[in-house]
């Protein structure tokens, strides 16, 4: 089992930064991935970005260029840096992580979550 615990969520105005962390405990050796996902209202959980043991990372397009995801495999955290926030940015925030050594993009190759941080982008 592998315990996930989000935090750095919050008001933020358009333009501005924000800097998630998500925190992994429990049975956390072995290579495992993971990602970031975002849910707003109304809308389905969608995928974010994706860094695997070794650092290689993937993201969606909406957030090419203004977002960057790291990890410290010594403290086993993954770090979500938000530039350039927008309105539409506005959602829960989700880490969640997966054994293996690949990336995964669909919320259902995941085993574990954390329990969200929410971001709120204002105009």
């Amino acid at each position: 089992q592998v315990q996930l615990v989000e935090s750095g969520g919050g008001l933020v105005q358009a333009g501005g930064s924000l800097r998630l962390s998500c925190a992994a405990s429990g049975r956390t050796a072995g290579p495992y991935v993971m990602g970031w996902f975002r849910q707003a209202p109304g809308k389905e959980r969608e995928f974010i970005v994706v860094i695997s043991y070794d650092a290689r990372t993937y993201y969606t397009d909406s957030v090419k260029g203004r977002f960057t995801i790291s990890r410290d495999n010594a403290k086993n955290t993954v770090y979500l840096q938000m530039n350039s926030l927008q309105p539409a940015d506005t959602a829960v925030y989700y880490c969640a992580a997966q054994y293996g050594t690949t990336w995964y993009f669909l919320p259902q190759r995941y085993a574990y979550w954390g329990q969200g941080t929410q971001v709120t982008v204002s105009s």
